[in-house]
């Protein structure tokens, strides 16, 4: 059998991939090798169990809550709260573990399962490992008074996180700013307009009503266009989307133009590095970033670090190098000082903060990164596998990479899951990046055909 946990946790087809069995199973054996940890400390193993709206969380959530319960962990059902509201409570709470019922970004149809150690980490791959070494092993059942106890939390979690996210700015007001937030109909439909309302802004609010169908459903962080028009309409100094479990943030400035995960981190970086709270000055990165925001920050005197794509490899360079702010292109933005995970609603507070400190508008404190135009062409029906060892193609690569020189860069990129290969151009101009990156998928579909 193959391994079930993916980048990000355990991802598939609800009641197909992720079925009620296969949440209940992996819970057990997450309780033996997380929930341990509790009895070692002498007490009963207590975990927080939340989810986004998806309709298979109701069931999945169940089946999650029975399998630790009967592993002997009390559990605290928070409900629809986003993940790093519960990785959030899963530190605060001093709980063992925490587990999420979400796919994130993915169509309302996916559904997952993310464990989250002690302290609201996010696991490493032994831990992963641990846990499916344990699936399915005959164990000693809890018995009477032993067993684990289940008890529902839907509203003191969801403030308690709220203050914790407004108290991250230092009493920094927002009154004066209207922001207009997409909720992706997701987990962030109430905390996350709450939060910025607590802050002081007037929120505008659109697609936060989930009814279990509709979370990611052509809105959200992957479908800007929606909160673009509410911008302009509504004439709101700034825009903010989130995707379903709001582990991720963009941005919409004022004229209604995108503001991604690039330009989000090089606002905050120069706000840390101002006030000197930007961790040996260095921004973390993922190979996708893009050069631009390499380039204004080697401007600023920041330093980046790159990572491989995923948010669990930024994560794990921050935390081995003790580093507070990183992340991707996408939105998934780690504030470490105030959070285990990206948080989508505390980067939307301190991005609304740093507008409110400066008197500057998103558009200019956004405009510090001058992206370069970028070409991502995917190339299917290739072996992936090659890329590395084909040196004509390595050669194309090369001879790219020197035309371009120091104006632009070269990214070929395996796909992990499919017979897949994604060429990746920046330069300085769009006609110049569509040229190379063209020229470079030929030779990917002509040296690594199937």
């Amino acid at each position: 059998m193959g391994r079930l946990f993916g980048t990000d946790g355990v991802r598939g087809l609800a009641n197909r991939d992720v079925t009620a069995e296969v949440a209940l199973d992996l819970s057990v054996a997450a309780a033996h090798v997380l929930g341990s940890r509790g009895e070692f400390a002498g007490h009963r193993p207590r975990a927080v169990v939340g989810r986004d709206p998806r309709a298979s969380g109701e069931f999945l959530s169940a089946a999650v809550a029975a399998g630790l319960a009967s592993a002997g962990v009390d559990v605290i059902n928070v409900g629809v709260l986003p993940t790093p509201a519960v990785a959030h409570l899963t530190g605060a709470l001093g709980v063992d573990l925490g587990v999420v019922l979400s796919a994130s970004h993915n169509p309302m149809p996916d559904n997952g399962i993310k464990f989250l150690s002690r302290g609201g980490l996010k696991l490493d791959d032994d831990l992963e490992l641990a846990i499916e070494a344990r699936l399915r092993e005959d164990w000693e059942r809890p018995l009477g008074g032993d067993v684990g106890r289940i008890r529902t939390d839907t509203g003191q979690a969801g403030e308690q996180y709220i203050a914790h996210l407004v108290q991250t700015i230092g009493g920094t007001s927002l009154a004066g700013l209207r922001i207009a937030v997409d909720c992706a109909n997701g987990a962030a439909s109430e905390v996350g307009p709450a939060a910025l309302r607590e802050a002081g802004a007037d929120v505008v609010v659109i697609n936060a009503s989930p009814d279990g169908r509709n979370i990611n459903e052509a809105c959200g962080s992957t479908h800007p266009e929606q909160l673009q028009a509410a911008v302009v309409a509504s004439g709101a100094d700034l825009g903010v989307a989130f995707d379903g479990d709001a582990d991720r943030c963009l941005a919409v400035d004022h004229t209604g133009a995108l503001v991604d995960g690039d330009q989000i981190m090089g606002v905050l970086a120069l706000a840390l590095r101002e006030r000197g709270a930007l961790a040996d000055d260095t921004l973390v990165v993922t190979v996708m970033s893009n050069l631009g925001l390499r380039l204004a920050m080697q401007a600023a005197g920041v330093r980046t670090v790159e990572t491989a794509v995923g948010d669990r490899y930024v994560l794990e360079e921050m935390r081995a190098h003790g580093y507070s702010l990183g992340g991707e292109q996408s939105g998934h933005v780690i504030m470490a000082d105030h959070a285990t995970t990206g948080d989508g609603t505390l980067t939307a507070l301190h991005l609304a903060a740093r507008v409110a400190q400066t008197g500057q508008k998103l558009s200019e404190l956004a405009g510090v990164v001058n992206r370069l135009p970028q070409t991502l062409i995917n190339v299917p029906g290739v072996d992936r596998t090659r890329v590395q060892a084909d040196e004509p193609l390595q050669a194309a690569v090369a001879a790219a990479a020197a035309e371009l020189g120091h104006t632009g860069r070269v990214l070929l990129r395996p796909s992990g899951t499919e017979p897949l290969v994604r060429v990746m151009v920046e330069a300085a101009t769009q006609e110049h990046a569509d040229r190379v990156a063209g020229g470079l998928a030929d030779v990917v579909k002509d040296r690594l055909a199937l």
